[in-house]
């Protein structure tokens, strides 16, 4: 098995099928547009009406930390389903690019059914990480970045010398291209140093990043071991900004 990936690795990296990738990312634009944060659908009103609306929907389908750990059914579902669940075009589109860029690869590497249950199960604790961090707190969390930070973890693990192309803000968004090694570690220590200084109430839950992005890691380390890491791989997509 590890033999037959070897030999075949530069082709599947080439020509990927990613269909779960595609169908996340397709659901997430899909549940997006027809709810009221995209503002978009006549029935969820305007102005006032508007965001009622979206705080009911937030607070439905979102993780609430405070009610979590009450006992109830429904919100021992919620951090399953605020992975579907995103609060502005910006905060979509940033986590499907980053889902694209480093979804596609891993999903080939691990397999649909693999993929799919370790996406749904990190995100999840990733969430559940953040809610028990944040037991007091009423503030609804909803967004795949605890998911997708699972999936750049793996990656880094599964990849380390796939070339990324980056755009530094201080070197006025030149895109340069660096080794996974180097812009996952980075991307963490900047969710580290964030996640320290991050003021309570609304915001991006930076726990939940690194949280997932240390199981994707764990994970990956664990299931697949030294003799099948890929150590070069043709470069991904353009990277994108992750959001909560």
């Amino acid at each position: 098995m590890i033999g037959k990936w070897s030999a075949t690795v530069g082709r599947a990296i080439r020509r990927p099928s990613a269909p779960v990738t595609y169908t996340l990312i397709a659901l997430c634009g899909l549940l997006f547009v027809t709810g009221p944060a995209a503002g978009l659908n006549p029935v969820h009103g305007s102005g006032e009406a508007l965001l009622a609306a979206q705080r009911a929907y937030f607070h439905r389908w979102g993780v609430v930390p405070a009610e979590l750990f009450q006992g109830s059914p429904w919100a021992a579902l919620t951090p399953a389903t605020a992975l579907f669940v995103h609060g502005s075009w910006v905060h979509l589109l940033g986590n499907m690019l980053f889902l694209y860029v480093f979804g596609v690869m891993t999903e080939e590497r691990m397999g649909r059914a693999q993929f799919t249950l370790f996406y749904v199960g990190c995100g999840y604790l990733a969430l559940l990480g953040y809610a028990a961090a944040n037991s007091t707190s009423q503030q609804s969390l909803v967004g795949a970045s605890g998911a997708i930070s699972a999936v750049l973890g793996a990656f880094l693990y599964l990849f380390p010398g796939a070339r990324v192309t980056s755009l530094l803000p201080f070197l006025f968004f030149l895109p340069l291209r660096f080794p996974a090694w180097i812009v996952l570690p980075f991307w963490a220590a900047l969710q580290w140093l964030a996640a320290g200084h991050a003021a309570t109430g609304p915001g991006v839950a930076y726990l939940a990043h690194l949280v997932g992005f240390g199981l994707g890691f764990l994970y990956a380390w664990v299931r697949f071991g030294r003799a099948t890491r890929v150590k070069s791989a043709p470069a991904p997509a353009p990277e994108g900004e992750n959001q909560p």
